[in-house]
């Protein structure tokens, strides 16, 4: 019976999870055919541009397509860089500090996705789909931030929000 148990243990241990298996790849294969097989902000950046060549041509479902890509290559991107920076905490400074470096690159892209996402879908004449997208860029950015202030003016013209936020004006270094 022990044994029995044991190499069910084993069995269930080492089984692949082919959820997420199958939805890294997916993100994975998405980024590194648009970057020469690289998984990084530049395949997300290059994702980006083909987004918007598809949306200045007027392909809005295609431009949707590349943003929805990679906005999930960007989010994938930003939590393999907080996994990464947590694991090496109190082991290696440097580590850390590059991958929170690169984790604020993420959190950039994932806003511009999120924010060009958005248009395309106000486009669509779809404003409840560009709704949640706005919110967690003025979560990711915060309001004091420019793209923050972009999605809350974006809310305000949506109607979901009905006080203008008339932010100061940064303050320049």
């Amino acid at each position: 019976m022990r044994r029995l148990l044991l190499s069910a243990s084993l069995a269930l241990l080492f089984a692949p999870v082919p959820a997420l298996a199958q939805a890294q790849t997916g993100v994975q294969e998405v980024v590194a055919n648009s970057s020469g097989d690289t998984f990084n902000i530049s395949a997300v950046n290059e994702l980006l541009a083909q987004g918007d060549a598809e949306a200045a041509s007027g392909d809005l479902s295609a431009a949707i397509d590349s943003y929805d890509k990679a906005r999930n290559a960007a989010r994938s991107l930003l939590s393999f860089y907080r996994d990464l920076s947590g694991a090496f905490r109190g082991l290696d400074a440097r580590i850390p500090r590059a991958m929170d470096a690169k984790g604020r690159e993420a959190i950039q892209a994932l806003a511009s996705a999120n924010l060009r996402l958005a248009a395309a879908y106000r486009r669509e004449n779809q404003a409840e789909v560009a709704v949640p997208l706005l919110v967690e860029v003025i979560k990711l950015m915060t309001p004091a931030n420019e793209d923050g202030r972009k999605a809350y003016q974006q809310l305000l013209e949506i109607g979901f929000v009905s006080i203008p936020y008339n932010a100061p004006a940064p303050r320049s270094n």
